[in-house]
C-alpha cells in the first residue's frame, strides 16, 4: 500500500513498461466488453453472477492500471555514450 506522500510524489517508468501496461489495459477492456456480451447466452443465475464479477474485476484492474499510469512520469532517456 502506498503512503500519501509516496502517492503525491509520483515515480518514473520506462516508455517500454508504459507501453506494456497500456496494451494490458486495452486487452482487459476488450475482454470485459466481450464477456459482458456473452452474459446473454448464459442461463444459470449463479453463472451469470460469477461472469459479471469477472467483468467487474477486469474493469477494476484496467482502472487501477490507468491510475498507476496517471501517477507515473516517463523516465528521461539516457544519452548514448560512444564506445
Amino acid at each position: 500500500m502506498m503512503t500519501n506522500c509516496a502517492a503525491s510524489e509520483g515515480f518514473e517508468i520506462s516508455p517500454r513498461f508504459r507501453h506494456t501496461i497500456e496494451e494490458r489495459i486495452a486487452r482487459l477492456e476488450k475482454d470485459a466488453a466481450f464477456d459482458e456480451e456473452q452474459v446473454t447466452l448464459l442461463e444459470n443465475g449463479d453463472h451469470i453472477r460469477r461472469h459479471m464479477r469477472l467483468v467487474a474485476l477486469q474493469r477494476g484492474d484496467a482502472l487501477r492500471m490507468r491510475l498507476f499510469l496517471d501517477r507515473a512520469r516517463p523516465r528521461p532517456s539516457r544519452p548514448m555514450t560512444a564506445l
